[in-house]
């Protein structure tokens, strides 16, 4: 009988900042909560539509997609960033040219960015850089072709999501993201029903369902629940970009340093040992990645309230916020340790036993994925705070230092060297955000501590 009542004081605090992020985690969780039944249903049925060699020619392939996310050059974010805090100080003439002016220039920047994609996939051997066989896999040039093109298509109207996690809505941008991953798996069991796998086939199904999405949320959006904040090209701002670009550089570098460690792995893992093996790696990135699934319903919401709560100054929301986090970081952790020990038995409930996971995989995934989800718990208050110059250093450090750690210790070790290179990469960074986290907050950061 206790759980009603404090589902009640969860959902709605005397606190209006904090009752907004609490019903964005529930919310959240729920739509995750399906986006993660999706991600293990997604793997058992690819595999059977391409097999392991196929699949994992398509993996690679989508990780290099993700690159495309980063030429906004940090817009995205620096938007998000700027507009919660025109939002904060009700300032909606700004919040309207904000928007308009990021989503005229995200247009600017992707039509030369998808001619560029589109002329390497035809010119560049991706059979040669990829080590796939062109007898076990046809027309990797068309698929590269297609999956550019709708992709780039997408990462312009993905801007949406950050106008609500700026409204401090960040549960609307996960059913969009999820509704997109939905209609992908529907469309590939019909792919699998038909008899007609193919990797062509694939593509299409998860690039062209995502922005499906994304086209019918823009009118709803900006036509019917938010018509103030509308893109117009007569609010096109040129010198606004600079204010965008001053805090959305710095998300840039750190968008780029993250797509190098998830593009490089797979990269790095086909050219030296196969496309097969990137399945196998794919798969256990995949479990324990339920745990940052997790973590991110709980802990996204908190980055645009920590930039209200900064500009109004109020510290003691942001500590009382972060002990929260803590509690739930330590249970992930625990968490990780038990997805190791039962993890066999998952795998041959999810995949089946033709496919054998060695422990060393797991045990060193579980490490990796517990050093982020405590480095991003700080990183999200240092986002929201809008303090980005440390982080920038140690990602770009790591992001130098990955591709060469990664390719000596995949050959020496395998799979789990690729791992091991991200562990050793990605734990000086780590560090860092703690310290300048409590540096701010307790109000004795100076100096670069503090830009």
């Amino acid at each position: 009988m206790k759980i009603l009542p404090r589902l009640k004081s969860f959902l709605f605090s005397d606190n209006k900042r904090t009752a907004l992020v609490h019903k964005n985690i529930l919310w959240s969780f729920l739509i995750k909560g399906w986006s993660g039944i999706v991600m293990l249903l997604s793997i058992p049925i690819t595999i059977s539509c391409l097999g392991e060699y196929k699949n994992g020619v398509w993996m690679t392939i989508a990780t290099i997609l993700l690159w495309i996310d980063s030429f906004d050059i940090g817009l995205g974010n620096g938007m998000r960033n700027k507009l919660a805090t025109y939002l904060a100080k009700d300032e909606m003439g700004k919040a309207r040219e904000c928007v308009s002016t990021t989503f005229f220039m995200l247009i600017l920047i992707i039509i030369p960015v998808l001619i560029v994609l589109l002329f390497l996939a035809h010119q560049i051997d991706w059979y040669k850089i990829l080590n796939v066989s062109p007898y076990r896999v046809d027309d990797l040039t068309g698929v590269l072709t297609l999956s550019f093109s709708l992709v780039c298509m997408t990462f312009v109207f993905k801007f949406i999501g950050n106008v609500y996690m700026a409204l401090q809505l960040p549960a609307i941008n996960n059913a969009m993201v999820v509704g997109g991953q939905t209609l992908a798996l529907l469309a590939t069991f019909i792919v699998l029903a038909t008899g007609k796998q193919s990797l062509f086939l694939i593509a299409i199904a998860n690039t062209l369902m995502p922005l499906l999405v994304y086209l019918v949320a823009y009118p709803l959006t900006f036509h019917r629940y938010y018509p103030q904040l509308a893109p117009s090209l007569r609010l096109f701002n040129k010198n606004s970009l600079h204010v965008l670009f001053s805090l959305g550089i710095n998300f840039f570098i750190l968008q780029i340093a993250s797509v190098v460690l998830v593009t490089m792995s797979n990269v790095i893992i086909s050219h030296i040992l196969s496309p097969q093996m990137v399945t196998h790696y794919q798969i256990v990135f995949r479990y324990f990645s339920l745990l940052t699934m997790i973590f991110t319903v709980i802990g996204m919401p908190y980055w645009s309230a920590t930039t209200n709560a900064y500009a109004k100054g109020d510290l003691e929301w942001i500590k009382h916020s972060m002990y929260n986090i803590r509690r739930i970081v330590a249970l992930l952790v625990v968490s990780a340790v038990i997805m190791i020990l039962i993890a066999p038995y998952v795998y041959r409930l999810w995949i089946g036993a033709d496919i054998t996971i060695p422990a060393s995989l797991n045990i060193s995934m579980a490490a990796y994925f517990a050093l982020i989800i405590i480095s991003t718990s700080y990183s999200y208050f240092l986002y929201g705070f809008g303090v980005l110059r440390l982080q920038l250093i140690f990602t770009t450090a790591a992001m130098i230092c990955f591709p060469l750690i990664g390719y000596i210790l995949c050959k020496e070790i395998g799979t789990t060297g690729i791992i091991m290179a991200l562990l050793i990469t990605q734990l000086p960074g780590m560090i860092c955000n703690m310290m300048q986290y409590h540096k701010i907050v307790n109000r004795s950061a100076d100096g670069i501590w503090i830009k």
